[in-house]
């Protein structure tokens, strides 16, 4: 019914960047608030940026300043791009909306910041 596919990750040493992508296809038919989430080992999930279907963003602290959420005009597909990368922003990254009362979820792109 909806599918998320993301893509994007990989590793990179600290204070570098990367660009996450997710695009949602399936039945949906509006343009629809998108979410990124991560989860590092040993972890709960945590919600990382937010974009709503008009273009407002939201973000964690851990991330504020450094990540930015986008999205093209009037299509459900999604970016993160971060920057000025840090270790602890190791994990697994997962794009995330809500439909239908129901949470849909990417495959999850692994992003590791390591020297």
């Amino acid at each position: 019914q909806v599918q998320l596919v993301e893509s994007g990750g990989g590793l990179v040493q600290p204070g570098g960047s990367l660009r996450l992508s997710c695009a949602a296809s399936g039945r949906i038919f509006v343009v629809i608030p998108m979410d990124w989430y991560r989860q590092a080992p040993g972890k709960q999930r945590e919600l990382v940026a937010s974009i709503t279907s008009g273009g407002s963003t939201a973000f964690a602290d851990s991330v504020k300043g450094r990540f930015t959420i986008s999205r093209d005009s009037g299509k459900n597909t999604v970016y993160l791009q971060m920057n000025s990368l840090k270790p602890e922003d190791t994990a697994v990254y997962y794009c995330h909306i809500r439909k239908g009362g129901l949470d849909y979820w990417g495959q999850g792109t692994q992003v590791t910041v390591s020297s």
